[in-house]
């Protein structure tokens, strides 16, 4: 089992752009400290949910920060970017850091992002299948052309080349997937999925089942369809009892949801539907690993049984302070980790409530928990 954290880099009230981007440093290097293998990062535009603007920008920070946890981007909003642009990102990420770079990418949503980049309503409605499969050519070939509906341009050579280092062919690609068809988009082409927080475990089993059965229908092979290696996102939070854990997200979450999602706005004047901030953040409670160190292990070791999902990428920041995020990451991996079934031993990059805390002898005993870990965001929207 893999779990890692999930850095949405919010800007809860009264905080100032610098110390949540402070924030969100720290947070990848406690992760490091603390045994975790991957920090994953989002990405938004023009609103406090969130405010890193270019996940694979900070990504490329982190990495320079960090010396072993893989730094993944969950996800770079494909249609606001060009894919050979992002393609060439990414290749300099992974050779750059020796092979510790994920790219997960995505649709994002119809937000006026897409008005002031340029790019128009239409990629995201109809033409991320063709952004992605560009992508994909610029990280596996040597040379490459498009002559496609949206992306035209003569044969160009791939300028750095992905696959020329000791570390594979290239960056592992991760796929947001919150419908049917993301699924299927993601299962024709071989790419494993992150799957968003605000899902259950019937859902996720839902969409790993179309996914497999897809994969399989294009003749993928039976084995690596089986250890895809798809992602869970969701919320982490370690108390003494669950109640504390509880009561704390519920006095820091909800205005910070009810500021950042009100921000969001459409391209089109299209309507949409705004989730109630305080029921969100109880949703989020009931669904992820938020209690004592034995329930959030219970919590995650249920959704792996229920899901075959094994990965998993957990918001980590929901007090919304900076000490509060590393005691928490701290005591994810000193408390946590230890509990879950089958750790695997050693940390690496990520690749494509019952009971009470534990007492504080075992929690000094365990020290740094030596099990591999790994974190998308699907926004909270819908």
């Amino acid at each position: 089992m893999r779990v890692g954290t999930f850095v949405l880099a919010g800007q809860f009230a009264g905080q100032a752009h610098d110390e949540v981007l402070h924030r969100v440093v720290r947070s990848a290097e406690v992760a490091e400290e603390a045994g975790l293998d991957a920090v994953w990062l989002a990405e938004h535009h023009f609103i406090p949910y969130g405010i890193c603007p270019s996940a694979a920008t900070l990504a490329g920070f982190l990495l320079g920060r960090t010396r072993r946890i893989g730094v993944g981007t969950a996800v770079s909003v494909l249609p606001t970017t060009h894919p050979v642009a992002l393609g060439e990102q990414a290749a300099l990420l992974h050779l750059t850091s020796e092979g510790r770079f994920t790219l997960g990418v995505g649709r994002g949503g119809p937000w006026v992002d897409l008005a002031v980049f340029g790019t128009g309503l239409d990629a995201y409605e109809r033409d991320f299948p063709e952004a992605l499969d560009l992508l994909l050519r610029w990280l596996r070939e040597d040379h490459v052309g498009a002559a496609g509906e949206r992306f035209r341009f003569p044969s160009v050579p791939v300028v750095p080349r992905p696959d020329t280092g000791p570390h594979g062919a290239g960056p592992p690609v991760v796929v947001a997937c919150t419908s049917a068809h993301g699924v299927r988009t993601a299962a024709r082409r071989g790419l494993p999925m992150l799957l968003g927080m605000h899902a259950g475990d019937e859902e996720r089993a839902e969409m790993v089942s179309l996914w497999r059965r897809t994969a399989l229908e294009t003749g993928a092979d039976p084995a690596r369809v089986r250890d895809a290696g798809h992602v869970a996102a969701g919320v982490v939070q370690v108390g003494d009892s669950r109640s504390e854990a509880v009561d704390l997200l519920r006095r820091s979450m909800p205005e910070w949801f009810r500021r950042g999602l009100a921000a969001y706005r459409t391209v089109d004047g299209r309507p949409r539907r705004m989730r109630d901030p305080l029921a969100y953040t109880e949703l989020l409670c009931e669904l992820h690993p938020v209690g004592s160190p034995r329930l959030c292990a219970d919590r995650l070791a249920r959704t792996a049984e229920r899901t075959g999902v094994t990965r998993f990428a957990l918001l980590s920041e929901g007090s919304g302070g900076l000490d509060g995020t590393e005691e928490n990451l701290r005591r994810l991996g000193a408390e946590v980790l230890p509990l879950l079934p089958h750790p695997a031993a050693g940390a690496a990059a990520p690749d494509p409530g019952r009971g009470e805390t534990a007492p504080s002898a075992a929690r000094a005993a365990s020290g740094r928990a030596d099990v591999s870990v790994s974190s998308r965001a699907v926004r909270a929207t819908g």
